[in-house]
Order: C-alpha cells, then structure tokens, then sequence
C-alpha cells in the first residue's frame, strides 16, 4: 500500500487531537505520512489586550503542541501566530494563502479541518479558508476533504447554523484512543476537568458513542465535504 501525505488544518493547539488525533494516530501506524498546521496562537482572547499575553505560557503551549505531535507520530508541525479567537480581524485572503503555502509545499492527498457550523469564530472561517485553497483546479494535489469535530465549539452551537455537523464518516479507533488521551493530556492548559467537553472522561465518552452508533468501541466521527476518485 503506497503512503499517503495526509494535512490536519487547525485553528488553535489541542483542535488537532481533539478532532482527529485518534485518526492521525491510526494514519501514522498504517504507514502514512500525517503534517498538522495550526494557524493561532491560541491563548490571546483570554486577555483584555493581546499584548498583555505571558510570553513564557505562548511558548508553554508551543512546546506542548510539538509534545503531542511527537507522541501521535506527526512528521511535520507548522505553527503560526494568527490572534485567538479574532481571525475575523484577519484577510481571509491572509489565512488562505499561509494554508496554500503548506498545501503547495506538502502536496497533500488527504486534508482534515474544521466544521463550517462550530460556535467558535476561528474554526469557521479556518473552514472557509481552507476549501479556498483546496478548490480543485487543475494542478490542485487535493482528492478529499473532512470536516471534523471538536468538543466546546461543534455540539455548542446546537444546530443553530445553518447545515450543522452530520458525520458520515467514522473512524475506529479503538486501538488508539489511549493515544489520543495521552496527547490530549500532553496539553496541560487546555485540558479540563470533567463534566467539561475537553476534559479526558468526556473524549473518553465521546469516543465510546459514536462507536455505538457503528458498531465499534472507539471512533471519531467526520463529515466528507467533498472526494475526488
């Protein structure tokens, strides 16, 4: 089976494990070569002003993204400084053309990112920017494109956008959702405690019930927005 080049684009540190981190633990292990980009910094809206922001908890939270990249396998991070939760200051034409940047670089087969329905501004328009850069021109090295979800942003808009989050995929990763929780955990500021969607018994939770819904322990549930065969 030849490797595939498969590319996570994520709005904030933590989204990738959260959304997909049991899948990209499955992809690595299956011989495939997994890169992860993370646009923000991720900790800025919880300051007045940005610059007030603790220079040594941004590089805290770096180093716990490269942490949990190592220990799900990921051969490439690239990490970027978009402001938390206020992408929506940015041109849009500024986020697409960082994502095209990886995808021309990368040449990805496979690209994972956020639901255009989530709570939480960044993730949708990560989105938005996204399926511009993907849009199938020729040359575009791109053949399919999920939509993923992540716990305190996608049940939190309860259907309330338009086109909610309805997974027809789902991924059995029951071999790897130990892995998934111990790179989660690897997030010492983003974690919670439960009943928190974030914290390690709801992932645990969540995991357990989408495998009900299909027969397995353990999956992660995706939306295909789009296969090219």
């Amino acid at each position: 089976m030849n490797n595939k080049k498969i590319l996570v684009v994520v709005a904030h540190p933590d989204d990738e494990i959260l959304g997909c981190g049991g899948t990209m633990a499955r992809l690595v292990a299956e011989g495939n070569d997994v890169f992860v980009t993370i646009l923000g910094e991720g900790i800025t809206s919880r300051y007045e002003d940005r610059a007030q922001a603790n220079e040594s908890l941004l590089m805290n939270l770096q180093n716990d993204s490269q942490k949990a990249a190592d220990h799900i396998g990921v051969k490439g991070l690239f990490t970027f400084n978009l402001p938390d939760n206020r992408f929506d200051t940015v041109p849009l034409l500024d986020v697409v053309k960082i994502i095209e940047g990886i995808i021309d670089d990368i040449q990805p087969t496979t690209i994972y990112t956020h639901h255009n329905a989530d709570l939480n501004i960044d993730h949708s328009i990560v989105y938005r920017a996204t399926m511009t850069a993907v849009r199938p021109l020729i040359n575009c090295p791109v053949k399919d494109v999920y939509s993923v979800e992540i716990p305190s942003s996608t049940e939190w808009s309860f259907q309330n956008y338009h086109n909610g989050f309805r997974p027809n995929v789902f991924v059995d990763i029951t071999n790897y959702i130990d892995l998934k929780l111990e790179s989660m955990h690897m997030y010492d500021s983003e974690s919670r405690e439960f009943p928190h969607p974030r914290s390690l018994d709801s992932l645990r939770a969540i995991a357990r019930r989408w495998g009900s819904v299909v027969g397995v322990e353990y999956a992660e549930a995706m939306e295909l927005i789009r296969l090219i065969y």
